[in-house]
């Protein structure tokens, strides 16, 4: 079952930078900050960088909550989405996965143990 939004993720060229950038727009450092994944806490939700993938306006990834990401991945390639990134482990407990949907769009699910849903505002 869909949880709710939790993270979006935004592909750079330079992470360094654009850690840098994404710090004087939200007002706050990361909290986590590694050369594969930066990521900020913001109202309660995830803005995420990553090094690689492409950026642009069809770049950025929302990534959707689940509970089971495996039963959810399963679940929505069998309604006809496309396995795009099966379930990885990314670290500290948190898993994601990307689906194509039909039109070609990237949805991403997530598990996050960490998300604290008495932070959403």
């Amino acid at each position: 079952m869909i949880e709710g939004l939790r993270t979006v993720v935004y592909p750079v060229t330079d992470i360094a930078a654009a850690t840098a950038w994404y710090q004087a727009v939200l007002g706050r450092a990361p909290y986590f900050n590694e050369p594969f994944y930066v990521g900020f806490e913001v109202g309660g939700f995830e803005l995420g960088l990553i090094p690689d993938g492409t950026p642009g306006p069809d770049g950025a990834t929302a990534y959707w909550g689940t509970a089971d990401i495996n039963a959810e991945t399963d679940r929505i390639v069998g309604l006809g989405g496309t396995l795009h990134s099966p379930p990885t482990d990314v670290g500290g407990g948190i898993s994601v996965a990307s689906i194509k949907d039909p039109y070609g769009n990237q949805f991403g699910l997530i598990f996050n143990p960490h998300f604290d849903k008495a932070k959403v505002r």
